[in-house]
């Protein structure tokens, strides 16, 4: 394993080994980063679940009150009148057949992509494509839709998707560390709350088992589980 970084080490030296409120642990986040990039803020989270039984399984989307700070740049596939609807909308990409076939080859310059149900025989091959990215749509997330406009709206607004791993943990970005420590507040506590609701009635003992948060270079701080009792 390679060994950290002085930087690193540095920023890990300011966080003591223990569980901090929300905003402290937000506050201590950004005053040890140390990329020369505006990194995004993760809240990772670990969860009494097991994924491997259907009725278990965790999944999402929540529009952050803030948004993530990032473009989103949005493909759509449809047809017809969707088309025109998904342009109007502010889609940066748009085709049917044709943008289905682009991707086939390889084409995957998009952040999310949107497709009505009727596109979704030829959306389908693109499975091996776009799964392992998490870019293929699904109705449950909201991105297999007639209703194209919204989609885009919500995507483009700050739309983020969880979705519990095999090991039992949600990894979602909150914002970027530019934000302020409010702004970072509410969108952690937003997704914390979300997840907290999706709480499947087949999950048995604590539901929520431990919070943390964490810059994409730096540390990581636990988060109290008050977050999830307020």
């Amino acid at each position: 394993m390679a060994k950290p970084g002085k930087k690193y080490q540095a920023a890990a030296s300011k966080i003591e080994d223990r569980p901090y409120e929300l905003q402290e642990a937000i506050t201590l986040i950004k005053d040890s980063a140390f990329a020369k990039f505006d990194e995004t803020v993760e809240v990772h989270m670990r969860l009494g679940v097991d994924p491997r039984h259907a009725d278990q399984m965790v999944r999402g989307t929540i529009v952050l009150p803030h948004g993530t700070g990032k473009t989103m740049r949005v493909a759509v596939i449809a047809g017809g009148e969707k088309i025109k609807e998904a342009e109007a909308a502010g889609a940066e990409i748009v085709g049917g057949d044709d943008l289905v076939e682009r991707i086939q080859g390889g084409f995957i310059e998009f952040d999310a992509l949107v497709a009505t149900p009727d596109m979704m025989k030829g959306v389908g091959r693109l499975g091996k494509i776009l799964g392992p990215r998490g870019l293929m749509p699904n109705p449950k997330t909201g991105t297999v839709t007639f209703d194209v406009a919204k989609a885009i709206k919500e995507i483009k607004a700050g739309k983020v998707e969880y979705r519990v791993d095999k090991t039992g943990i949600i990894h979602a970005g909150v914002g970027k560390i530019s934000f302020g420590v409010q702004k970072l507040s509410e969108n952690a506590r937003a997704l914390i709350e979300a997840v907290n609701k999706a709480k499947p009635p087949a999950a048995k003992g604590k539901y929520v088992k431990a919070i943390h948060l964490a810059s994409t270079m730096g540390p990581s701080v636990t988060v109290t589980n008050t977050v999830v009792e307020k």
